[in-house]
């Protein structure tokens, strides 16, 4: 028995250290996330701590301390120079309660719009005339409150009204108590409600404008994402179609010309540097593709995949833009016609006039079939549609079977793709290469 007694004991005080260490793990997470969201308020220029501080927004809290003006009347009631002290101190009680709820209420839009609160605004005034108009005197400071819960709560258009009547109820109970002195009540409930709400517009503008800047910041970033994912798209499934390819080359013709297949090896090593010089500059932003350079790499491509290109340029020269957006197109289009299209012949046209680039891309392959469109057709569809252009991809008409892809683009790009200005040759009427 004593043995399976110390054996609970044990085990209780196991259970125990156990609680300690759990409520120590758990206070040590609370304080790293009290540190950290002290450091994104230092980030945003508000004031560490709970939002009180100087560089931060208004709170509730900040309206709190000027029920500190009825501490006159306060001391009214305790010296008992008040008459019926119970009914001044009921009057108190009933204001700082409504005050408070109608100042927690103003931060919450959904709780500023209720009725509820336009009814607690109400009682407020009525609580402050009736006590204003039964003690006078230092009773006459809660106006202002009036004016400024007033303030807080109202918004828009409807503030104008309302505190002219606050303040016109304002001048004249306190004119019928002392006379013209008091003109300074009405002044000061006028200026307590218009610049409490100011304050409280100004606030909320700001607020509004960094959760803007916040969501712009993340809209840039999840587009900067896209791009990058359609960059590696296009720059890995290229140069991975034309390894495959090239290596299937080398295998097959290796057994009876070991000289071609080294030169197929040699091939596959150049793209895969080619590769990584271009990941590389798509990584820190910088590549700029070259529409000359792209219709090079597709030639090339096209033949090591026993596929017959055929080049035709025609028009003035390029600007940067449009030709790098146009070099995406060339790209996609030849790695699709590699790996999908089964094709014998592909036919790569691109003409260009004073306003308009157009680029025809047609292979007499399988056509579509089945497969929907891939990722990448898809993404530059997107692309040349913010550029100004249009990207449309089909079976090829009048020919019974395979795919043409027919890209249109302004020769000023609309948008940002693509890289600076650059000079480029002139490209000589209906030059063709096979």
């Amino acid at each position: 028995m004593k043995q399976g007694t110390g054996m609970k004991m044990h085990g209780r005080r196991g259970t125990e250290e156990d609680r300690k260490a759990d409520r120590k793990a758990d206070r040590a997470a609370r304080k790293a996330e009290w540190w950290a969201r002290q450091k994104r308020r230092k980030a945003c220029g508000e004031a560490p701590g709970h939002g009180g501080g100087p560089m931060s927004p208004p709170n509730a809290f900040t309206l709190l301390p000027w029920l500190l003006l009825g501490m006159g009347a306060i001391s009214n009631v305790i010296k008992g120079e008040t008459p019926n002290p119970w009914i001044g101190a009921l009057g108190l009680l009933l204001f700082n309660s409504l005050y408070v709820t109608l100042v927690f209420r103003a931060f919450n839009k959904r709780a500023r719009e209720a009725a509820s609160t336009r009814w607690c605004l109400a009682a407020l005034g009525a609580v402050t005339c009736g006590l204003a108009l039964a003690y006078g005197g230092n009773w006459l400071l809660f106006f202002p409150l009036w004016g400024l819960a007033t303030g807080a709560v109202v918004r828009g258009r409807t503030l104008g009204p309302v505190m002219f009547v606050v303040t016109a109820l304002a001048g004249a109970i306190a004119g019928l108590d002392e006379g013209w002195d008091t003109l300074g009540i009405a002044y000061g409930t006028l200026v307590s409600g218009m610049v409490t709400a100011a304050i409280l517009a100004l606030s909320e503008t700001v607020r509004e404008l960094r959760e803007t800047r916040q969501e712009l910041a993340r809209a840039a970033v999840d587009q900067e994402r896209l791009r990058f994912s359609r960059d590696l798209h296009d720059l890995l499934g290229h140069t991975l179609s034309v390894i495959v390819v090239k290596s299937e080359a080398a295998r097959r013709i290796a057994p009876r010309d070991m000289d071609a297949a080294l030169a197929q090896v040699a091939d596959i090593e150049s793209v895969g540097r080619q590769a990584l010089t271009e990941i590389r500059e798509a990584v820190t932003g910088y590549r700029e593709a070259s529409l000359a350079a792209e219709l090079d790499r597709a030639r090339g491509a096209l033949t090591a995949a026993g596929i017959e290109p055929v080049v035709r340029q025609s028009g003035p020269p390029l600007p940067p833009q449009a030709a790098a957006l146009l070099g995406w197109v060339v790209r996609e289009a030849a790695t699709n016609a590699i790996r999908h299209s089964g094709a014998t012949t592909c036919e790569i046209e691109v003409r260009s006039s004073v306003e308009r680039v157009s680029l025809v891309i047609t292979d007499n392959g399988d056509g579509v079939g089945s497969t929907p469109p891939g990722s990448g057709l898809t993404g530059l569809t997107e692309r040349l549609a913010a550029a100004g252009g249009t990207l449309v991809g089909g079976p090829a008409p009048g020919l019974g079977r395979g795919f043409r892809v027919t890209a249109e683009l302004p020769v000023e790009p609309a948008g940002p793709e693509g890289g600076g200005r650059a000079e480029h040759p002139e490209i000589p009427e209906n030059e063709e290469s096979r």
